[in-house]
This record gives C-alpha cells, structure tokens and sequence, in this order.
C-alpha cells in the first residue's frame, strides 16, 4: 500500500503479509535469547496483534529540508530526506496534520530553521513541536484503562496507543505489595496503575518534561502514594539503591538502547522479588535477561505485543524472580 516502500527508512515488514510478520517476531525473540542471552525460551511465546495494522501509528518525527522542499523520513541507510505525501501507518489525525505541513511548506510558510517536527495524537487533537504560528504547543491526553494521561509532543509517549491497554493490563498482572520502583517511567504509564496496587510506588525519569506530565498525572488521578525523581535512571540507582532495599517489583521500560552502564547492578542492589522488564528490542532485552540472571534471578512467562506493525520491531512483556 505505501509506494515508499523499501526506499522510506521506516518500514521495512511490507512485504509480509501479517500472520507471518507476528510469526517472524516471535522467531527474532527466540533467536535472541538463545544466541545472546544463552537462554532456552520458553515453549510458548505469545504475541498479541495490533488491533490496526495500518493508520495504528500514534506518534511521529518527520524531518524538514526547507531548501529542496521536503517534508518526510530519512531514507533506508542514510539521512536524505524521502517526500512523503501520504503514510499508511499514521493515525488519520497525524496524516491531516503531515499535509498541513506540506501545505504551509509550499507555501513557504514553515519556519526554515526548523530541521524536524514531533507530533503525537490524543483523544482531544494533536500535539506538534515545535508549535506553529506563536501558539503554545499543544497538549494531548489518552484514557488508558482507568486512567488519564496527559503528554506533549517534547516527550516520549507510546507509538499503538490502540494495544496500550492490553500492554498495560499484561504487565501490572496482579502485582501488589508495599515498594515498587517504575524506571524509566516517562509519564506514568505504569506508575499510576502501579500506585493502585503498592504502598509506595518512585518512578525515576530523567527527562523534565515527562517528570512533569507523570507528576500532573498522579496529582489528577489522587494518587499521593508516588514520587516522581528526575535523574538519569544509572545515576538514580547508583546512588539510592541500598537504601531503597528491598523492593517487592521493580518495572523497567527502557529505550531500544536497554539498561543503561551500571544499572543491571543497581537493579540487583535493590533486591527485588520480582523484575517485569518491557522492551522495544529483543537483542538488548537478551543482553540484559542474561545480566540479571546471572545475579540470582529466574525467567518467568514472556508475551511479544506487535505494537509496530509492518515493521520489524516489537514489544515485549519479561516476568522475572528471585531464584
């Protein structure tokens, strides 16, 4: 369906029907774990679809060149701009707000020294940065489950907001006790239904922005039994683990890039009862799982959610416990 394909450095599943794109992803995750983490997966690894496997795509970064008239992705392999006139996975929402941006590009109305746009959909509109015409940048919120969370387009938020819930509801289970820490924690998305379950719940979150959306979004829902500290999460965990010790669950949803230097060991200084681990790419998750194994922890149940149709990447949901 896209006539990009294959030159846009976005998608790169096209080619595969779906059956065998959530096939592939489960056979990238196996591989993964035996090859890097040295680990026999599990028999069963389930893998949820996307509700949409087109127009699914919630959030977006398009680069602008002012001077060859270019608005787009970067090509397969290179930092040429590809013109894109319609994407196929974009929410409709962020398709009217791309041609709007072509349609002030042409007429030479864009800010020529902005190299790029960020843009994210919410249940109210959408969310661009930078902002056009002097306006604040504009807010965005999502109801997932019972709860509201509002964001901006400066911040991460995640891309299939449509297989948020399912996500959510998987990796929270029917975790409870007193202490969880929620790392890398961006605005809450597991800190808020965490605090429902747990005495105490800190997320750590080293960008500003999203510190101050989590905070807003705890104080909205009444919860007052989480705080929020904006640190590197290394850095957090360098210096605050033993005095934390020992937690009942530590989350961690980290960038593709996975833990940080020295936060395997800082997880582990926590002493924790149980790890959920959330990751974006299985060879860093592997290389991870392999690290705090090795300090005493056992694999649990794994479940893949295809939250990046027609792409090769995907989601996935690890269950970790003291051995």
């Amino acid at each position: 369906p896209c006539p990009y394909f294959g030159r846009c450095g976005g998608c790169d599943f096209q080619q595969l029907d779906y059956r065998a794109q959530l096939e592939a992803k489960v056979e990238m995750i196996r591989d993964c774990l035996r090859r890097i983490a040295r680990l026999e997966p599990p028999a069963e690894i389930p893998i949820k679809p996307s509700p949409l496997e087109w127009r699914y795509r919630g959030r977006a970064q398009w680069q602008h060149d002012d001077v060859r008239k270019r608005i787009g992705y970067f090509e397969r392999g290179s930092h040429r701009i590809c013109d894109i006139a319609e994407c196929p996975v974009l929410m409709p929402e962020l398709q009217s707000t791309l041609s709007g941006l072509r349609e002030r590009m042409r007429n030479d109305s864009l800010p020529p020294t902005a190299e790029d746009f960020q843009a994210v959909a919410g249940d109210e509109g959408v969310s661009l940065a930078p902002s056009l015409d002097d306006e604040a940048p504009l807010e965005a919120s999502r109801v997932i489950l019972e709860s509201r969370y509002r964001f901006s387009a400066e911040g991460f938020f995640q891309i299939n907001q449509s297989l948020l819930p399912e996500l959510v509801a998987y990796a929270i289970d029917d975790a409870r006790g007193d202490t969880a820490v929620d790392l890398y924690c961006g605005v809450g998305l597991f800190t808020l239904p965490l605090a429902r379950r747990f005495r105490q719940v800190t997320g750590i979150e080293g960008n500003p922005s999203a510190v101050a959306y989590a905070r807003r979004n705890l104080s909205e829902a009444r919860l007052e039994n989480a705080l929020i500290e904006c640190s590197p999460v290394g850095h957090w965990l360098n210096e605050n683990a033993p005095a934390h010790a020992p937690v009942d669950l530590v989350l961690l949803d980290p960038p593709r890039t996975g833990l940080e230097e020295g936060a395997t060991e800082g997880i582990l200084a926590l002493r924790p009862q149980h790890i959920t681990y959330v990751s974006c790419d299985p060879a860093t998750l592997a290389r991870d799982l392999r690290e705090l194994i090795s300090g005493g922890y056992t694999l649990g149940p794994i479940a893949a959610f295809d939250m990046f149709p027609q792409t090769h990447h995907v989601e996935t949901v690890v269950f970790l416990h003291q051995s």
